[in-house]
């Protein structure tokens, strides 16, 4: 702990500052459970997109055949070409949110390719969507994270050096005021004392 002067002024500050660490630490504390909270929301909300990619993919399993008899028609078939997001707010950390993607699709031949070649589009759109959605919440979770990492810290700085600081400042503080009013105490006593003596001597 630095050095603190032994005042009556400083007293006062580090009474201040131990209020205002008081009244900090539990809007942190909440904060912290609510990011911890969101966090494990932002999670869940992932793996059932993983979950919902993963039936998709399931479903595709009749197609696999078909996938083989043209396989130069397949690569590149669809891309993304965006993908739009809007913003939301969780306890002060703003964060993207999905909304939709945007997709390039290879220019084919109506008449010369099959016509599962439609539901193959459409299926891969719905499967690249949902990876970019998870991507997404993998953005919101690691956004969050750091934000209850930092608040964390200060959760531990006030708990565990701020306001301990403060309190052995101020006790400190105490002690010593209290010494030098019994000292002055001591010292009007011994002056009061003396008096009478100095008169006799005169």
């Amino acid at each position: 702990m630095a050095k603190v002067k032994l005042t009556k002024t400083e007293l006062k500050a580090q009474s201040d500052a131990l209020k205002r660490f008081q009244r900090f630490l539990p809007m942190l504390q909440l904060k912290k459970q609510q990011l911890q909270s969101e966090i494990a929301g932002i999670i869940a909300k992932a793996e059932a997109v993983s979950a919902r990619e993963r039936a998709v993919r399931e479903g595709l399993n009749k197609w696999v055949g078909l996938f083989a008899t043209d396989e130069d028609l397949l690569p590149g078939l669809v891309s993304v070409k965006s993908i739009k997001k809007g913003e939301s707010n969780i306890a002060g950390v703003a964060i993207p949110t999905f909304e939709s993607i945007e997709t390039d699709v290879k220019e084919i031949d109506a008449w010369a390719t099959p016509a599962w070649v439609d539901d193959a589009v459409e299926v891969t759109t719905q499967i690249l969507s949902l990876q970019c959605e998870r991507q997404v919440y993998e953005e919101q979770r690691r956004l969050v994270t750091e934000e209850l990492r930092q608040t964390s810290q200060r959760v531990n700085l006030f708990e565990k050096v701020k306001i301990p600081q403060c309190k052995e400042a101020i006790r400190v503080i105490k002690i010593a005021l209290g010494d030098e009013q019994t000292a002055a105490v001591t010292r009007g006593k011994i002056a009061k004392s003396r008096v009478p003596e100095s008169e006799v001597a005169a």
